[in-house]
């Protein structure tokens, strides 16, 4: 038994080798080591990779395209997002991108690679969950400077100012002409960005057609007017932290959109509310686009509703509307649709109880599905921000401006964080 235990053991050591256990590959005369999955979602993989040369550590993101010219229409949308906000230090940039024809089953699909910084802390997400497994919090007045340093960004988004001169688009991180890209096993692909020069045979000049035309890339400002985007998908998980551990920023560029949209027909509503459906987590999407009724407008006021969530999410551990779903065991959409949600201390209609400790409030608390040693105390000020970016109905929220002021009063008015 211990024979054969040890024979297969041996065989399984032996499939192993087959795979190389670090593969490489080369994108614009880069050469890159692969070193693990850092995370996927839907068609995209990103990976931690090493520059073998500089042993630098980045985030290369895998875009698959299986649906032809529209999947690859909205990998470059967000490549060219990218670009756009090159120059917001809040906002994520591309270092570099490629463009690859891949050969399987007979088919030619294509996939978009784009380097990106890479961030040791994580991201806000990685934060809230560290919280609740160490049954921490974040301190108050360090929360309130994250989420003012998130705003601050997405200001750069909601009120968008072309450079001074240059071409937007055309930025930093932009793809060479021809790219190759080369894995260690042996399986050398042609790696093309946009607008590579014409080749000879029949099969090249297919592959070199341009991917988009300018109507369908990512509308930039021109040099020094305004323009506004909405991201439509912030959350914790999309607001990584810098070295530092000071500053935030606001990653993946798939969802940004230009703001205002009007709805001004039932096709485009139905369209809209199903990337929204695709592109914009559940428990951060804004009521109006889980229903999109014509004759409405979408604009940067979906961003102020996603961040009263993250902002709740920070003080309690999730979503108000995970938590309120998780309450009452109904639809989370319908406890957004209808506001429905509170602050795990607070009781029917958001009223905090008047006695405070065990007795009332720890029955009000454990009605809520939490314990009342779990209830965090929260400042009543950052209370408000919560709710004033939770409203409804949409024109009742903040701006971006607004919202601002608000949390730069708030972080004067409180305290300093207990250093222990």
């Amino acid at each position: 038994m211990a024979q054969v235990l040890f024979d297969l053991l041996s065989s399984f050591g032996s499939c192993l080798n087959c795979f190389p256990s670090s593969p490489t590959l080369k994108i614009n005369n880069r050469s890159f080591k692969i070193l693990r999955l850092l995370g996927e979602g839907g068609f995209s993989y990103v990976y931690l990779v090493q520059d073998t040369s500089t042993s630098e550590l980045f985030a290369l993101k895998k875009i698959r395209c299986p649906f032809g010219a529209e999947s690859v229409t909205q990998a470059m949308k967000e490549v060219d997002a990218y670009k756009l906000f090159a120059h917001s230090p809040g906002v994520i940039h591309s270092v570099d991108y490629a463009i690859a024809t891949e050969r399987g089953g007979g088919e030619q699909t294509k996939t978009v690679y784009v380097l990106l910084p890479y961030y040791r802390r994580g991201n806000l997400q990685d934060m809230i969950n560290a919280n609740l497994v160490n049954h921490t919090r974040f301190p108050e007045k360090r929360l309130m400077l994250l989420f003012l340093g998130v705003c601050r960004a997405l200001r750069d988004m909601h009120l968008y100012r072309g450079p001074g001169g240059g071409d937007v688009a055309g930025g930093s991180g932009g793809g060479r002409e021809r790219m190759e890209m080369r894995v260690d096993d042996g399986v050398d692909e042609n790696v093309r960005a946009k607008g590579t020069r014409a080749a000879d045979d029949e099969d090249e000049t297919e592959q070199q057609r341009p991917l988009m035309t300018e109507d369908e890339r990512m509308p930039a400002a021109a040099p020094g007017t305004k323009r506004s985007y909405a991201h439509r998908d912030i959350k914790p998980a999309n607001i990584m932290i810098s070295d530092s551990g000071t500053d935030p920023i606001i990653m993946d560029l798939g969802s940004i959109a230009v703001s205002p949209l009007p709805i001004t027909s039932r096709s485009l509503a139905i369209a809209t509310q199903d990337t929204a459906a695709e592109h914009s987590t559940m428990p951060y999407r804004a009521p109006e686009l889980f229903d999109v009724k014509t004759g409405t407008v979408i604009d940067t006021k979906v961003d102020i509703w996603s961040l009263g969530c993250t902002l709740y999410a920070c003080l309690v551990g999730k979503s108000p509307f995970e938590m309120r779903s998780d309450e009452t065991g109904g639809s989370l959409s319908i406890c957004v649709l209808s506001g429905d949600w509170r602050f795990p201390d607070e009781g029917p209609g958001g009223k905090k109880p008047k006695n405070k400790g065990k007795g009332p409030a720890a029955a009000s608390a454990s009605s809520n599905g939490a314990a009342a040693d779990d209830v965090p105390a929260i400042s009543e000020p950052i209370r408000d921000v919560v709710r004033r970016c939770l409203k409804v109905e949409p024109s009742e929220r903040p701006d971006i401006d607004e919202l601002i002021e608000l949390v730069e009063r708030v972080v004067e008015e409180l305290p300093e964080d207990d250093s222990a």
